[in-house]
């Protein structure tokens, strides 16, 4: 039940709220039941049949049947036959994922955290610090409200590294990611490193997207995650997965990125 566990943590706060946010044909949709968050959970992650989805929720086949159909209706799965079993159903993400909510995650407003910032952007005079300080603000200010837009990030992410890549591009592994420092670095961003190359592992230093956010006990670089996502995908010609597994943000010396 582990991979259970793991979804259900991911959508939930201690006090058991499950609202996440998607954005379909039929407008925006808000999800709080606690099941139908688990169920997205592992549709948002990759396609899943009806049958992985009951044994890993370990509800009833006829509960997972009404919550999929409610989903379906609201336009944010749908479903295609099998093609190796025609008898079964292959559920996938019809629509965007916008970021979830979860009110009074971080308890107290830490206002010193805003109160730094302003004072940071009060006293400086450089138009990309000054942007900076902007934009920590107002992630600050979305996490203390229990809004996370990660996903919005990520993708924003993903079209700057496709949009990049071309600049960047090599044979080598190692000279795409020595061209992708360079950028990293002529743009403010911070500092990359690679760690090693099997699997491909990227350090990260002094860095933008998370530098200056209070500690929140989790990873809060979709919008670098996707960057490297994009980047990767094209230069392997396979999909890859980014996971970050360290990061200033959960108190680390500095971001950490896995990429298979």
């Amino acid at each position: 039940m582990e991979h259970f566990k793991k979804h259900t943590d991911s959508t939930k706060n201690e006090d058991g709220i499950h609202i996440l946010v998607f954005s379909t044909s039929k407008g925006l949709q808000v999800i709080q039941s606690p099941t139908k968050s688990v169920i997205l959970s592992l549709i948002i992650t990759e396609e899943i049949s009806f049958d992985e989805i009951v044994k890993i929720t370990g509800k009833s086949k006829s509960t997972i049947s009404v919550h999929l159909r409610d989903l379906v209706d609201q336009g944010i799965i749908d479903s295609l036959t099998d093609s190796e079993d025609k008898r079964k159903k292959i559920f996938y993400l019809n629509s965007r994922y916008v970021g979830r909510f979860i009110p009074q995650k971080w308890g107290q407003r830490e206002e010193n955290s805003v109160e730094f910032l302003t004072e940071h952007i009060i006293n400086q005079g450089n138009p990309h610090e000054f942007f900076q300080m902007m934009f920590h603000i107002f992630r600050v200010e979305l996490i203390q409200e229990g809004i996370n837009i990660d996903p919005l990030l990520n993708r924003t992410g993903i079209k700057i590294g496709e949009t990049i890549y071309h600049q960047l591009k090599d044979e080598q592994t190692d000279k795409l990611i020595h061209n992708l420092s360079i950028f990293w670095k002529n743009n403010g961003l911070g500092r990359i490193e690679l760690e090693k190359i099997n699997p491909l592992t990227i350090r990260a230093y002094d860095c933008f997207e998370c530098g200056l956010l209070p500690q929140i006990g989790e990873s809060a670089c979709a919008l670098d995650s996707g960057i490297l996502e994009a980047v990767f995908s094209i230069h392997l010609a396979k999909k890859v997965k980014v996971t970050e597994t360290k990061c200033y943000a959960q108190g680390d010396e500095y971001c950490c990125f896995e990429i298979i």
